[in-house]
């Protein structure tokens, strides 16, 4: 039950999950830690004691909660990818893609960067260390053989998505309103000298000045690790 549990955290949950971490390290880490805590926080049920059909209902539920677990840390760390694909497509950027080393997906660039520049400041923060302390959170609240109820468990989904979109949005909202100044600006001037092809300069303005605040943006990356780690810590364990 307790590998269970782990595994199906360590399916989703971002960075130690990543498909760019070997499959043995991935494999390992799940079995060292299912050992350690099925050592330090045995399960609350014998296996003695349950028949078989129970036995598969439990691993059910582990592996529910544990996915559940996982599927929210990897939503609200794709709250900065979302911000960088919100900016792109105001500075016209949408057309570019790469290739996501994190999901080995198709991506935009800008926001695959500011990804990239995350999980650094991230890991330079052990920030790793928050999923370890959520499993072993889990099971100071749930020990094996215990889960919450499905409402609970679906209502914090539901909340950690309302959250990527208003962070999201609060993370690109300053550039939002600097591109929107730009675009006004514009406007006025196309007003003032109609004979001015205002099309064809808005693009390199707006590639120029998406690219300036981006830089401006980048020094608070820390200060938004942490509110990460705030919000991880809030929502999880469920």
């Amino acid at each position: 039950m307790v590998l269970t549990r782990v595994s199906g955290f360590f399916l989703f949950v971002p960075i130690l999950g990543s498909e760019t971490i070997p499959v043995l390290m991935r494999i390992s880490a799940t079995l060292l830690l299912s050992i350690f805590f099925s050592i330090t926080n045995p399960p609350m049920v014998s296996i003695h004691d349950v028949s078989t059909v129970q036995t598969i209902i439990l691993l059910g539920g582990e592996a529910t909660y544990g996915l559940a677990l996982g599927i929210i840390a990897s939503i609200i760390f794709s709250i900065v990818k979302l911000g960088g694909m919100i900016i792109e497509h105001q500075m016209g950027l949408t057309m570019a893609e790469v290739i996501d080393p994190l999901t080995e997906e198709h991506g935009q660039p800008l926001g695959s960067l500011l990804e990239m520049i995350f999980v650094i400041a991230f890991l330079a923060a052990n920030g790793h260390h928050i999923f370890i302390k959520v499993i072993q959170r889990s099971y100071e609240l749930f020990p094996a053989g215990k889960i919450p109820t499905i409402a609970s468990l679906a209502g914090n989904m539901l909340e950690a998505t309302s959250m990527l979109l208003i962070a999201g949005l609060r993370i690109s909202a300053p550039i939002l309103a600097a591109l929107l100044v730009l675009l006004v600006a514009l406007a006025i001037l196309a007003k003032i000298v109609p004979e001015m092809d205002i099309f064809f300069i808005s693009f390199p303005l707006r590639l120029l000045l998406g690219l300036l605040m981006l830089v401006a943006f980048v020094p608070f990356i820390d200060e938004f690790v942490g509110e990460t780690a705030q919000l991880m810590a809030k929502l999880l364990p469920l």
